[in-house]
């Protein structure tokens, strides 16, 4: 079985990063969470946070227009099919799908989800029948859910089919959950660039939060390099003039999913692509904490704005006449206040909400009730920006020590970067066990094509019996499985870790890329049945 320990990092550092947890929610509760209140800040803005939203795990959103691989991608971060997961080029999520861990496997329906107190998504409620019955969560035994929760989300309509409405607020939702997601993973296929209504209304939506964005350009392999030169530089250009920032977005040039790839010139950029991907994700965990405060300093500054922002326009408001003309001269003038409160206050320009927005929703508010500037908690929401929050960096600085893999192809010992030693016994990238198993002795399910596996064993020039890495990586490389793959295949057919293959444990290798190749899901961990026989008299009652 895998290691336990190494899943879980360190306790006393994993202890820690809960300290800085609980204690970002007693702040959350004391300092903040009265100020959104008297001025009713989810009124205009989110809802507010709740005990689950500081416990969750981190959560990945996929999302892009159909058939650009979402589900395939997800299939592929968890090495598994889901309950309810079709592919096809036609539009085949018509759902928000959250994919969380569950000791048994079952679908919790959007109504129920929302009455969960222990799940994150309770304020969703708010959208309506229409979206809750589109909305559901798959819990399912899996180790990359033990660690993040990953939220497969319907694709976005093209200019052809535009003119369907959804029935619910579709760049509403999303904003909901880019606001609490850890990472925002957006799909584009390299076969169709192409930027509809919506997509550009669901960019709107994810602005403010794009260091959370990754943008992946799928089906890499699928075109030469002349065309995805093109490709790349039409989806840059495009991404430019839409979210008009002059930082640029990264883009991930892969092909992500567990088939073999075809084979092209940029073979090997898809491949360093695909680890910084993973990488990227597999940190999730480990900068948890990171994100929870920096979400929450991004969430006091705004509930900063928005109170001067009320209580500017109530001191403004007159006490009997003309208040309706007042309201919409007010509104009307709401930039120039922006301006006003940003000299006055010293408030940085970048903390305000969007001001369109802001005025739209003005308009049905009654500014009668609402509230002036109180000094009191005006000076609670400062200490919290400028001392509580200060004194929990020394504790986010112990949680650098932290290595939290998350296992399949997401393992940091698979795709992390090594030094040379970890080379020179595994090929892939090393792993070490310390589980113990039990297994039993049934008849080796790989004996019967073992003849036509040692042909290619001893064609590769065995020394001593054995098959070092270097030729084993070189062979295996050639099924043009990805990496991460091939590495997963390692890992189980390294049966006694020496960094090297018998002709046993090379059969098992070609075994499992055979099945591989057909279209079968790898086990986690080696099955009784697949133990070479030389082995297992090695490997019973003792560690792998």
């Amino acid at each position: 079985m895998m290691s336990t320990r190494r899943l879980r990092g360190d306790p006393k550092t994993l202890g820690d990063v809960t300290v800085v947890t609980e204690e970002l929610r007693n702040l959350y509760y004391k300092r903040l969470l009265p100020i959104e209140k008297y001025y009713s800040f989810h009124h205009f803005h989110s809802p507010s946070y709740e005990d689950a939203d500081f416990d969750n795990k981190p959560m990945v959103l996929v999302m892009g227009q159909y058939s650009t691989g979402k589900t395939t991608f997800i299939r592929y971060l968890i090495e598994q099919d889901f309950l309810g997961s079709r592919v096809g080029p036609e539009p085949t999520t018509d759902c928000f799908t959250v994919l969380m861990y569950g000791e048994a496997e079952g679908v919790i329906p959007g109504n129920a989800l929302t009455m969960d107190p222990k799940k994150p998504f309770r304020n969703l409620d708010p959208f309506g029948n229409t979206f809750l019955n589109r909305f559901q969560c798959v819990q399912m035994p899996n180790q990359v859910l033990e660690s993040i929760s990953i939220i497969d989300t319907p694709g976005i309509l093209t200019a052809a089919r535009k003119k369907l409405s959804r029935g619910y607020d579709f760049p509403a939702v999303l904003r909901w959950f880019a606001e609490r997601v850890d990472r925002i993973i957006l799909l584009f296929d390299a076969h169709k660039l192409e930027f509809s209504d919506e997509l550009t209304r669901a960019f709107g939506a994810l602005f403010g939060y794009e260091d959370k964005l990754r943008v992946v350009l799928n089906k890499a392999d699928r075109v030469d390099s002349q065309q995805l030169m093109r490709v790349y530089g039409a989806l840059m250009w495009s991404l430019g003039k839409v979210f008009r920032t002059p930082e640029i977005l990264r883009v991930y040039v892969g092909s992500f999913w567990s088939e073999p790839r075809q084979m092209c010139d940029h073979y090997e950029l898809i491949e360093l692509e695909e680890e910084d991907l993973m990488a990227d994700i597999r940190n999730l965990p480990h900068n948890a904490a990171v994100r929870k405060l920096n979400d929450l300093v991004k969430r006091a500054r705004l509930v900063r704005a928005h109170a001067h922002i009320i209580s500017y326009l109530k001191q403004e408001m007159p006490a009997l006449f003309c208040k309706e003309s007042k309201k919409h001269n007010l509104i009307y003038q709401l930039p120039v206040i922006f301006t006003k409160i940003q000299q006055q206050h010293r408030v940085p320009a970048g903390d305000f909400p969007d001001c369109t927005k802001m005025q739209e929703q003005l308009l049905g508010q009654n500014f009668s009730k609402f509230k002036k500037l109180k000094p009191s908690l005006m000076a609670s929401l400062d200490k919290l920006l400028n001392n509580d929050i200060a004194k929990l960096v020394p504790m986010l600085q112990q949680q650098e020590l932290i290595k939290k893999s998350l296992p399949g192809v997401l393992d940091a010992e698979f795709l992390g970067t090594f030094s040379g030693e970890h080379y020179k016994r595994h090929p892939f990238k090393e792993f070490k066990d310390d589980g113990g198993s039990e297994w039993d002795f049934n008849e080796w399910m790989v004996a019967r094509h073992k003849p036509k596996y040692d042909e290619i064993f001893y064609n590769l020039s065995p020394n001593e019996g054995k098959l070092s890495g270097a030729k084993v990586k070189q062979w295996m490389t050639t099924t043009l499985l990805p990496n991460s793959v091939l590495a997963h295949i390692w890992r189980l057919s390294d049966v006694d870790g020496d960094g090297m293959l018998d002709n046993e444990e090379f059969a098992l290798a070609v075994h499992l890329i055979e099945g591989k190749l057909e279209g079968h899901w790898l086990p986690r961990e080696l099955p009784s049945y697949l133990l070479p026989p030389s082995k297992r008299l090695n490997m019973t009652g003792n560690d792998i």
